[in-house]
């Protein structure tokens, strides 16, 4: 009984790979695929659905900055209107300021006719 002792316990799993059907491959493959596919295609549709959203962000995006730029360029219509107002009450002050020597100007002529 020495001798068989001795025999490894991987021998009689090399005789039996032949046995290995091709139709049990096929349909473990086959069972596999049919297994993983739904999930697979389930992620498929869910990147794709994603890929649309980000797209859709993209251009919503890039509208915003387009309408930051118009807000943007609205401020320096503004800025520009407020230092056209700010000018104009400089030009109606220095106005007013010839206008009363003017007028001191026209009472000390009158004034000095007199004398």
């Amino acid at each position: 009984g020495v001798g068989h002792s001795d025999a490894s316990p991987d021998e009689g799993v090399v005789e039996d790979l032949p046995l290995i059907d091709e139709k049990a491959v096929e349909q473990l493959t086959e069972g596999l695929i049919s297994h993983y596919l739904p999930d697979l295609q389930r992620s498929k549709s869910a990147l794709q659905e994603l890929t649309q959203n980000q797209v859709v962000l993209l251009e919503t995006l890039e509208q915003e900055i387009a309408k930051f730029k118009e807000c943007n360029s609205i401020v320096d219509i503004n800025a520009l209107f407020s230092e056209a107002k700010h000018y104009h009450n400089k030009l109606v002050n220095i106005r007013n300021e010839m206008m009363m020597l003017h007028e001191k100007t026209s009472k000390l002529k009158v004034s000095g006719i007199n004398i």
